[in-house]
């Protein structure tokens, strides 16, 4: 008997999944719980799994198509049988056996067609490789299970050799000069998600940064000291980040109206701490929340930022764990970052940058001493408070990474 493959939902707020790509042709043998595709929401990114066993007998869905959860997107059956008839939606891949014959004459048997391209290739990479006419064949994949990506292609793009263009001969004409030819990357998912969000966030708020670095001295100490207790009792290392994160709910405490969003024409005040720890991945930037944050000791943080950072690179996040954030936390010291500008998350007042830890040459009074200094910058909206209060919140958080033994008590 034939099954249906349906999109799923992959959150309560989702209205459209799009098939990133298919693991599988039509004609192909599944196994049941195999991956046969990836599709996508707006955030979120899985592998659909094969229900039963048996040939992926129809697609519905193209790659790169959105259509509503529930909507059919393959069929799966046994070799040879027919798929029911009426479906609406154009087929990626049609059998020759297809073409409907007159009602008088006799049926052809189902034949799956093997299709010519079986290489594991994301849509974007595809459509540059496309343009650039290179075969994905010859192109080796560094992704999940060998799958082709955009940095793949790019990169056999410049290993690829061109004829030089012929010397110009020498006239008095004025050369013209040909159109550049540019490669015509396609904003979906994610990345058009990030991007009009972030342009909105600029164009609707008054975003102001201002910068501040603490002495985190002291901190590292604390964290290189109590580590072999917290490995040993808690099974978890402490992180600077984590510090941070206890250090900004503490604050945002104090300091309620950073703790809070502009809509309407009003400043609403959470009660509660929702903290995004903003998470870079391949296609884009993720923030996953922690919710109730200022109910969470240190180790409780640590333990929920190292989860759903987990979660956000392995594709498990659903709607809900990236929705109802009220403050953010972007941290690009990893890369070497220090002091930068972060786009406010809206609707939400306040995100705090973190950059790179860099020992300095500091006076201590009259010594001059070897400290380590983080560097913060701080974006809030302009419409919600001022730079004085703003001042104040990021002076706390500041203190707390200095005396971090008062985060503990």
């Amino acid at each position: 008997m034939t099954v249906e493959v349906v999109m799923p939902k992959l959150g309560m707020a989702m209205k459209e999944g799009t098939v990133s790509i298919w693991n599988k042709g039509v004609g192909d043998p599944v196994r049941r719980g195999e991956p046969i595709a990836s599709v996508s929401s707006e955030k979120i990114e899985i592998d659909v799994e094969s229900p039963a066993e048996g040939t992926l007998l129809k697609i519905t869905v193209p790659e790169g198509e959105g259509v509503p959860p529930g909507t059919v997107i393959c069929y799966i059956g046994a070799l040879g049988e027919e798929v029911a008839a009426g479906l609406t939606l154009e087929e990626v891949q049609k059998p020759e056996v297809e073409n409907q014959s007159p009602a008088n004459e006799k049926t052809e048997p189902f034949t799956p067609v093997k299709p010519a391209d079986r290489v594991k290739i994301s849509p974007v990479a595809r459509k540059i490789a496309e343009a650039a006419n290179l075969d994905i064949e010859k192109i080796h994949g560094t992704g999940p299970g060998g799958r082709i990506t955009k940095e793949d292609v790019q990169e056999a793009i410049m290993n690829s050799h061109t004829p030089q263009a012929e010397r110009k001969k020498e006239t008095n004409e004025t050369p013209v000069r040909p159109q550049e030819e540019t490669q015509q990357i396609p904003v979906s998912g994610i990345r058009k998600v990030i991007a009009v969000r972030m342009f909105d966030s600029l164009q609707k708020t008054a975003q102001l940064t201002i910068n501040m670095k603490a002495d985190v001295t002291v901190l590292i100490a604390l964290q290189t000291q109590t580590a072999e207790t917290v490995q040993n009792r808690y099974d978890n290392k402490l992180t600077v980040t984590d510090f941070i994160a206890r250090a900004v709910v503490l604050s945002l405490q104090r300091h309620g109206q950073m703790n809070s969003a502009y809509s309407e024409d009003k400043i609403h005040l959470f009660k509660h701490v929702h903290l995004g720890m903003a998470v870079a991945l391949e296609k884009g930037l993720v923030v996953p929340v922690i919710r109730d944050a200022e109910q969470s000791t240190l180790i409780d943080l640590s333990r929920s930022i190292k989860t759903l950072a987990q979660k956000a690179r392995q594709g498990q996040l659903s709607n809900e764990d990236m929705h109802g954030s009220t403050f953010t936390i972007s941290n690009l010291g990893a890369y070497g970052v220090e002091h930068f500008t972060p786009v406010l998350n809206p609707p939400e007042t306040g995100i705090l940058g973190v950059g790179a830890v860099n020992d300095t040459p500091t006076y201590i009074g009259e010594k001059l001493e070897r400290r380590s200094i983080l560097p913060l910058s701080l974006t809030f909206d302009h419409r919600v408070l001022d730079g004085a209060p703003a001042a104040a919140f990021l002076q706390t958080v500041k203190q707390y990474l200095e005396e971090p033994i008062t985060m503990l008590l």
